[in-house]
C-alpha cells in the first residue's frame, strides 16, 4: 500500500499557485508591471556592459543581472494576467478591441527578453506596458499621462491624474 501511496503522490505533484488575491479586491494598478519592465530594460543594459578583463568577476555580474532581469519578467507576466484575467472585463475589451492582442505580445516580448540579451524584446516589453498602462487608467475614467521616469532607464511611465 505504501508504494502505491508513493506512486500517486509522484504522480499528482503539488504545485503552488500564486495570485494577486483571491477575493475580488478590486486593488489593480500597472504600477509594478511598469517598474518590472523598466528593470528589464536596466538589467539588459548592464548586461552589455560587463567588464570581461576579470572572467570570474564577468560571470558573476551575468549571473546576477540575468537572475533580475528573470526574475522581473515573471512579475511583468504575473501582473499583466492579474490584469487581463481579473480586472480586465468583457466590456474593456470591446471598448478596446487591441487590448487581448496586445497583452498577449507584450507577454510575449517579455518571454524573448528573459530568454535573449535583447534591447529590442526589452523596450517592446515597456512599450506595451504603457500601453496597457494608460488603457488601465482610461477604464478607470482617468487621464492617462507619460511622464519621464526617475530610473536610470531615462524612459516613460504612465501616471493618472
Amino acid at each position: 500500500m505504501h508504494k502505491f501511496v508513493d506512486f500517486l503522490a509522484k504522480l499528482l505533484k503539488e504545485e503552488i499557485a500564486y495570485a494577486h488575491c483571491d477575493i475580488p479586491c478590486g486593488i489593480y494598478d500597472p504600477f509594478r508591471a511598469q517598474q518590472a519592465a523598466h528593470t528589464i530594460i536596466r538589467m539588459t543594459e548592464l548586461l552589455g556592459k560587463i567588464d570581461r578583463t576579470d572572467e570570474i568577476k564577468a560571470e558573476h555580474d551575468v549571473a546576477r543581472c540575468t537572475r533580475v532581469k528573470e526574475k522581473h519578467g515573471d512579475i511583468v507576466e504575473e501582473e499583466l494576467g492579474t490584469l487581463q484575467n481579473d480586472y480586465f472585463k468583457e466590456e474593456h475589451f470591446k471598448e478596446y478591441p487591441t487590448l487581448s492582442d496586445l497583452l498577449n505580445k507584450t507577454v510575449k516580448s517579455s518571454i524573448l527578453a528573459r530568454q535573449s540579451i535583447s534591447m529590442e524584446a526589452a523596450e517592446q516589453t515597456l512599450s506595451g506596458v504603457l500601453e496597457i498602462a494608460e488603457i488601465f487608467f482610461k477604464t478607470k475614467k482617468l487621464t492617462p499621462v507619460r511622464i519621464k521616469s526617475v530610473y536610470p532607464t531615462e524612459r516613460e511611465m504612465v501616471l493618472y491624474k
